[in-house]
């Protein structure tokens, strides 16, 4: 049975995965997309020292508030929208050169993320325990994103496009493991979720 629009939006999870890639990819940045990518590492890994210590911070608050305070939600959010673009640019399931901002609508292939929302303060509290089987089942999501992007590497060199079929099974590997992020981050208190598409 298919779901009206306003039911299947209730049932969408908080972090979505979005992609407008056309599946055109230039050589050259294909070829050179390790050494590119340096500048956004280096940039990922200081925002993200920064980011971790704001979440403690929220954590407590969230404690007594049940919800993640509206700017380190907007802090962490536009993170976790910046690693996502990042991670889709190194794994080629999108083309262009990302900006640095995590800017809502900047890129192909982007996070979605609702607004804070109340959470359970028994799960909040627990947070880092509760997420170990999904970051355990992210870590092999991410080792089949790498396979992905070693094969769609040369796909893409010899073809000058991305297989689709790859970037569909990449999409749902970057998608789960941003909502993995999203809720060990606080910035939602729903569980990752396996089932969908690429995307939902």
């Amino acid at each position: 049975m298919e779901l009206e629009p306003h039911e299947a939006q209730a049932h969408a999870h908080p972090i979505r995965l979005s992609s407008r890639d056309d599946l055109d990819r230039s050589r050259l940045t294909v070829f050179f997309r390790l050494i590119l990518v340096i500048p956004h590492v280096i940039w990922l890994s200081l925002w993200g020292i920064a980011v971790w210590f704001a979440v403690l911070v929220g954590w407590f608050a969230a404690m007594f508030t049940r919800r993640l305070p509206d700017g380190i939600h907007r802090f962490a959010a536009a993170y976790a929208r910046y690693f996502t673009t990042v991670y889709a640019y190194v794994f080629l399931l999108a083309d262009p050169f990302p900006p640095f901002t995590g800017a809502e609508g900047s890129y192909p292939v982007e996070a979605e993320i609702d607004p804070p929302a109340d959470q359970n303060r028994w799960t909040v509290f627990f947070r880092l325990l509760l997420a170990i089987p999904a970051l355990l089942i992210a870590g092999v999501l991410r080792t089949l994103l790498e396979v992905l992007a070693f094969v769609g590497w040369f796909y893409a060199l010899a073809t000058g496009r991305m297989s689709d079929g790859i970037e569909s099974l990449g999409n749902y590997a970057l998608r789960y493991e941003v909502q993995t992020f999203g809720y060990t981050m606080l910035l939602t208190g729903k569980y990752p979720s396996l089932s969908g598409g690429p995307t939902a």
